[in-house]
């Protein structure tokens, strides 16, 4: 069973969940191995203290009781005092942040039993100073005292030095512990960095590499789902897309190809459409145009077959009808030019623009005194030759054909260059058309004229109006009653591709 996308991207968040939880619980393991071994270093720091200030309040109070024993004054006795209240706790609390059994635990022990010895022995011999001063004021030093050889055979300094050694061993110790501890910290540290930054890294790299991989299936399914896409833009409706995932990407290529297989049928069902209307269209035309001349030849024929005799009103009745004959000829015609713009394909070629009105305005045979004007500046075009002489060529013989004084007509030809298109106008002084009528003039079988009055289809503007909009571009007039009318159409630079229908 495959894997949906969703699953898929849901499994990839929590793979990648799971591998930052367990950076997070090593992270933490490793802190409490630095705490800990940071901990220790400021336990052997505040041990080392505690230790020197017990060893200086026993100084202390060693350099009372030899003052005292000197000059008999109970002021120097005040350190000793104060140190032997503060001395006892100090040695308990000590020996509290010690581990039992151990090394520098017995160092303590051993300390505060020489510690002990030696305040017994200073007891003695201050209270002898005392007895010996209350007897003789005048007493000095160590005269008359009953123990003064304690002092002879250096009992005294022979405790005080054993308890330094003790203190200056603990002291030691306790570097040598305070060394190893921050080595250990040390390491414990770069240990977590290490495995940090590693873990990261690795968490990260696993992490892309699952996207990548996402990224890579995921874009190169949309790119066949885009190419397909692009191929049904060019015209190209048998393209399909092969995707045996099945997610929800499969069922999108699916749908894009239930969607071209149905643009395909259509397109085929309308391109036979298309055959059968232009076989219609060629069969309605030959029918109807062929009674229409058969209608035409008669009336001549009755016509020179009268001769004179033929009543003048029935000579103008059989002109009318050839009139309206030809009309209706003009009409099939013009309806089947509108059906077929853009349904026969042509090739684009350059066009000199200047070249091609020059060839309109030759063929068009104009009267005296009518003149089309070119500006300076006409482009280059690499576009659908006819149609843009079928617009050019409808816009100018519409200019003559309704102008009410041909002798005096003039139609300009303005050209502007734009970023994409550029903008043609053709002007004239004629008649002008009011505003009312400019939408409607763009309508098949429209005209601003009676028929009978000038021969017109109404087809001709419907022609260059669906011919501009197929290229892309747009037509609009601007005009007032009286005051000329000026065309103006938009042609692109570059021809919009679509399919031909």
């Amino acid at each position: 069973m495959k894997l949906k996308i969703s699953t898929k991207l849901f499994a990839g968040f929590v793979a990648i969940s799971v591998l930052f939880a367990g950076v997070v619980a090593i992270n933490y393991q490793l802190s409490r191995a630095v705490l800990r071994n940071s901990q220790r270093v400021e336990r052997s720091t505040r041990i080392t203290g505690e230790a020197t200030t017990l060893l200086r309040n026993i100084i202390d109070m060693e350099t009372g009781f030899r003052g005292y024993l000197l000059i008999g004054n109970e002021t120097v006795l005040d350190p000793y005092y104060a140190g032997e209240r503060n001395l006892l706790g100090r040695f308990t609390e000590l020996r509290n942040d010690l581990s039992l059994g151990t090394p520098q635990y017995e160092r303590m022990v051993r300390a505060q039993q020489l510690f002990q010895q030696w305040a017994a022995y200073s007891h003695l011999l201050i209270s002898e100073k005392r007895e010996a001063l209350r007897r003789n004021p005048n007493q000095i030093g160590l005269n008359d005292l009953e123990h003064r050889n304690l002092t002879t055979d250096l009992t005294g300094k022979k405790l005080m030095d054993q308890i330094r050694v003790l203190f200056a061993a603990f002291e030691k110790v306790e570097a040598e512990i305070r060394i190893k501890q921050r080595i250990k910290l040390r390491d414990s540290i770069r240990e977590t960095r290490i495995l940090s930054v590693s873990i990261t890294l690795a968490t990260i790299f696993l992490g892309l590499l699952y996207a990548s991989y996402l990224v890579r299936q995921l874009s190169r399914r949309i790119g066949g789902m885009v190419s397909q896409a692009q191929r049904i833009a060019a015209g190209n409706y048998t393209a399909q897309v092969r995707d045996q995932e099945q997610d929800e990407l499969t069922e999108l290529a699916d749908s894009l190809n239930t969607m071209t297989d149905t643009i395909n049928a259509n397109i085929q069902q309308l391109e036979k459409r298309n055959q059968e209307l232009d076989q219609f269209a060629y069969v309605v035309s030959h029918d109807l145009k062929a009674p229409l001349r058969g209608i035409e030849t008669a009336s001549r024929w009755i016509e020179e077959d009268m001769g004179q005799d033929l009543p003048e009103h029935i000579r103008e009745f059989l002109q009318l009808m050839r009139t309206r004959v030809r009309r209706m000829e003009s009409l099939i015609t013009g309806i089947l030019d509108l059906a077929r713009v853009g349904r026969t394909p042509q090739a684009d070629e350059p066009v000199f623009v200047r070249q091609l009105l020059r060839e309109i305005i030759d063929s068009l045979e104009l009267p005296a005194g009518f003149e089309v004007e070119l500006p300076f500046y006409l482009p280059t075009l690499h576009t659908n030759r006819v149609q843009l002489q079928q617009v050019f060529t409808n816009l100018i013989s519409n200019a003559l054909k309704y102008h009410h004084q041909p002798e005096h007509g003039t139609v300009r030809i303005g050209c502007v260059e734009g970023p994409q298109f550029y903008t043609f106008s053709v002007t004239d002084n004629g008649p002008g058309i009011a505003p009312e009528y400019h939408e409607r003039i763009f309508v098949i079988f429209q005209t601003l004229t009676e028929r009978d009055t000038l021969e017109s289809t109404g087809v001709g503007l419907a022609i260059v109006k669906k011919i501009v909009e197929r290229q892309g571009g747009t037509i609009r007039v601007e005009s007032a009653e009286g005051q000329g009318a000026t065309f103006i159409f938009t042609w692109p630079k570059e021809r919009v591709r679509r399919a031909e229908a």
